[in-house]
């Protein structure tokens, strides 16, 4: 026979057996929940904040790798702003922030900007000396050439293989004039970068291509910023360099080609549609010049030397009403904008009123002149455009 003695067990007994099971069980379940709730806040912070940090630092890397500077700076800057001690994610931003100033002709302030960001940074103690290369990159960058190359030297001092450093220096030496030591450190920032793998290999070879320029040799500067392209094929401002010592031997089939390729990657880049431009006016090729001109002025509708040139070339073809107003348009962004006398491009002036005297039109000519002799008489400027005292002659009335 079979006997069930679980079921045979007394009723009170099994009853009294649950009871007694509960009470730590609750406990537990009560104290599990109170955990979590308390820590729930410190829980999400864990999980999203650093997948999301992590995340970002790779795509900003990504980004910088592609040549895609506004994403890289975007990204960076989302990392520094949450993480104010996270050198990593300053020297990320600096670094693009310096590339994209020379990607086109307005982008001047992203440098000041960078150098904004390294001085407070490293008026921080937490931070000084791992931001220290990067203050010097930046600082060279501003063309604060003697800070920079000391800044740079106590951080090599203290780093050997600090390629911001390394970087700063060699173009710190350059700017004063010491050319020879200049590509010495340009050449030990590349073979250090080589050798250690470090992602500053494009930037280094960039220097040494920068500092072969100043110097005159530009075959060789070639054959260096050749260098960096092979390593970022999408880095903007490594064309244009490409472009200018393509130019410095009259290679003007390499240097369109650079341009071409800066508009294949930014088809809204006015600096590539003024520089051919320029090529085309040295050419005498004048419809393509027009058409390159005309479409720098339209990206760039407050770039005063957009329409010198544009204004220029409508002068020597004989459009002068289109000159006259191309050439006004000159004139008016530089006041307008406050340039310096001395930096300001006469010929806006003169050309306009060569082409207003022309046309015979008074109205615009005497106030243009008039505006001329007072910038004369307030600087020390070089050009002359002189008229008998009583004005020009065309527009002095006949008694």
């Amino acid at each position: 026979m079979h006997i069930n003695r679980r079921t045979n067990r007394p009723l009170f007994a099994a009853r009294r057996s649950r009871r007694t099971g509960c009470i730590p069980f609750m406990i537990v379940l009560t104290l599990m929940i109170g955990f979590v709730v308390v820590s729930r806040d410190w829980i999400a912070n864990w999980l999203l904040k650093n997948p999301q940090t992590t995340h970002s630092i790779s795509r900003a890397e990504a980004a910088f790798a592609n040549g895609d500077l506004d994403t890289t700076i975007e990204q960076a800057r989302h990392v520094w702003e949450a993480e104010p001690d996270n050198a990593d994610a300053l020297i990320l931003l600096v670094r693009a922030l310096v590339y994209r100033s020379y990607t086109d002709y307005n982008n001047a302030q992203d440098r000041q900007r960078a150098l904004q960001l390294t001085t407070g940074a490293y008026g921080q103690p937490i931070l000084r000396t791992r931001v220290q290369g990067i203050h010097a990159f930046a600082l060279q960058a501003n063309e604060q050439s003697a800070d920079a190359t000391r800044m740079a030297s106590a951080a090599i001092q203290r780093e050997y293989d600090n390629m911001p450093a390394r970087v700063a220096q060699a173009f710190g030496y350059a700017q004063q004039g010491l050319f020879d030591a200049a590509l010495r450190e340009a050449r030990t920032a590349v073979e250090i970068a080589q050798s250690t793998g470090s992602p500053w290999v494009m930037d280094a070879y960039r220097t040494m291509a920068v500092i072969l320029g100043d110097m005159g040799r530009y075959n060789e500067a070639t054959e260096a910023v050749n260098q960096a392209i092979a390593l970022n094929r999408r880095m903007i401002p490594l064309y244009f360099e490409q472009a200018l010592y393509a130019m410095q031997v009259s290679n003007t089939n390499n240097a369109t080609a650079s341009y071409f390729q800066v508009i294949a990657l930014d088809e809204n880049n006015a600096k590539a549609h003024l520089r051919l431009c320029e090529i085309s006016i040295g050419l005498r090729e004048r419809e393509a010049a027009v058409n390159y001109c005309t479409k720098a002025t339209e990206l760039a509708p407050a770039w005063s030397d957009a329409w010198y040139q544009l204004g220029r070339e409508f002068f020597l073809e004989g459009s002068l009403t289109k000159a006259r107003d191309a050439l006004g348009r000159c004139t008016t962004l530089q006041t307008l904008q406050n340039m310096p006398i001395e930096e300001r491009r006469f010929e806006c002036w003169y050309l306009q009123g060569q082409a207003a005297e022309a046309l015979g039109d008074c109205d615009t000519l005497v106030p243009l002149y008039n505006q001329f002799q007072a910038m004369a008489a307030a600087s020390n400027i070089p050009q002359t455009w002189t008229y008998p005292p009583e004005g020009p002659p065309r527009c002095v009335p006949v008694s």
